[in-house]
């Protein structure tokens, strides 16, 4: 919403203050809460980012009212009327198992919608195979390298994407943090930097980077085009602290864009 773009989001919150602060903040930025229900049994999820120097961030996490999330909140006519559909925090909500992510992805690319998912792993366990439901209709991926280990046991970007590309999915992007990202594609694969700017806090830039990357899919953009305009939201988001607080509006990411180029290579050969 904050590119100009019109989104609307599914989940579930509680009926607490925290859950009619979700809707109202989101409400205020201009996001459709059409379908965000509100569960009276249970909390609205929350999560304790904790920054650590020199390390990685811990979180503290609370399933709250998404434990019940299923994905049968979203009918599946409205679907057909959005041009991407993208499922953030896989394996984050229980309750939505590979099998209803599936037939939600089919459904949707049936109608013409382009389906983009992205992971978080609380509990490594049997990941796989629910996984391996739902990427062949996947039309991009985007778990970040850590995730993509847990999923693979892999350590190279490139082989995680082959992974994930024999396993269904149509295009992968591996974000590696400060080592930028690895795009595969039907087309190829492609390597890119990081733009140059002041780490403050990485909260939020995964999620910064999905919806730069979505925008580049909504203006028909190619993927090189989506991965720098994903890798430039991202890294405005890392300047600030906090998930969203630095995160460029649409004028000020053209701006930046034109002052800034992302360093991509094409990978020569197999790709992994």
């Amino acid at each position: 919403a904050r590119l100009g773009i019109r989104s609307a989001v599914a989940g579930r919150i509680g009926t607490d203050p925290a859950g009619e602060f979700v809707r109202a903040s989101l409400q205020q930025a201009g996001v459709d809460t059409s379908w965000l229900r509100a569960t009276a049994s249970h909390q609205t999820s929350s999560t304790l980012v904790i920054n650590v120097r020199g390390e990685d961030r811990r979180f503290i996490h609370a399933f709250g009212a998404n434990a019940t999330f299923t994905g049968e909140e979203i009918p599946s006519g409205p679907v057909g009327q959005v041009r991407v559909l993208y499922l953030g925090g896989f394996f984050l909500m229980p309750a939505l198992s590979g099998e209803r992510v599936a037939r939600l992805f089919e459904t949707a690319r049936a109608a013409g919608v382009t389906t983009v998912l992205d992971v978080v792993i609380p509990n490594p366990a049997n990941t796989w195979p629910e996984l391996a439901r739902v990427l062949p209709y996947t039309d991009v991926f985007l778990p970040n390298f850590d995730e993509a280990v847990l999923l693979t046991d892999l350590n190279d970007p490139a082989a995680q994407a082959q992974r994930f590309r024999n396993a269904g999915a149509a295009t992968v992007v591996i974000t590696c943090g400060k080592n930028g990202a690895f795009l595969q594609t039907t087309a190829g694969c492609w390597r890119s930097a990081v733009f140059p700017v002041e780490y403050v806090d990485g909260t939020g830039s995964g999620d910064a980077f999905a919806a730069g990357y979505i925008a580049g899919l909504l203006e028909g953009a190619a993927p090189l085009r989506c991965l720098e305009l994903g890798s430039a939201l991202g890294a405005s988001c890392v300047r600030r602290p906090g998930a969203t607080t630095g995160v460029f509006t649409r004028r000020e990411l053209d701006s930046f864009l034109e002052r800034n180029r992302l360093r991509v290579t094409a990978v020569e050969g197999p790709c992994s």
